[in-house]
């Protein structure tokens, strides 16, 4: 079975969060929680509480066979930090699965590993995705070598699916 990073950050969309992190779970999967702050509470829009188990200066991309990134605010508010974007960054170029859903694909702009991909997410983040050199695609998932993405909430069945798959 797979260890799963989970990326989150105050403002998550808490279905895109919830849904796929009970799926991992239900299926075998280890998945560990980091954001910013170890012990801190984040909230998703509509007031999910999440614990941060560990802060993303405090873990290596060895210790993880997957990054779930969710999207809503979360994306755009970790993006601002430089540990948070530079652990995507490795996370991406050393080639293991990312997954990402809605405004995930944020982080990876300003992470500039966008370049050449084909990926979907939030229909507002496409210029976005576009002027980071990726070629935005409006399908339920996209699959383009270890990123795999999807769109939004209604998404959310195939997106599970899908990561479940490329889990293994």
């Amino acid at each position: 079975m797979s260890t799963i990073v989970a990326l989150v950050g105050n403002g998550f969309e808490d279905v895109e969060y919830t849904k796929p992190v009970e799926a991992f779970r239900k299926a075998g999967h280890t998945v560990a929680v980091v954001g910013l702050k170890a012990g801190e509470e984040v909230r998703g829009k509509h007031d999910t509480p999440v614990r941060i188990e560990r802060a993303v200066g405090d873990v290596t991309i060895d210790e993880f066979d997957a990054l779930f990134i969710p999207g809503g605010h979360s994306p755009d508010n970790l993006r601002i930090d430089p540990v948070a974007v530079e652990f995507v960054r490795k996370f991406v170029e050393s080639g293991k699965t990312v997954l990402l859903i809605c405004h995930a694909p944020q982080l990876l702009v300003t992470a500039r590993v966008l370049r050449g991909r084909r990926v979907a997410g939030w229909p507002s983040i496409r210029v976005d995705i576009e002027n980071a050199g990726a070629e935005y695609v409006d399908e339920p998932v996209v699959e383009d070598g270890n990123l795999l993405s999807s769109r939004r909430p209604e998404d959310i069945p195939a997106f599970v699916e899908a990561s479940l798959k490329r889990l293994g």
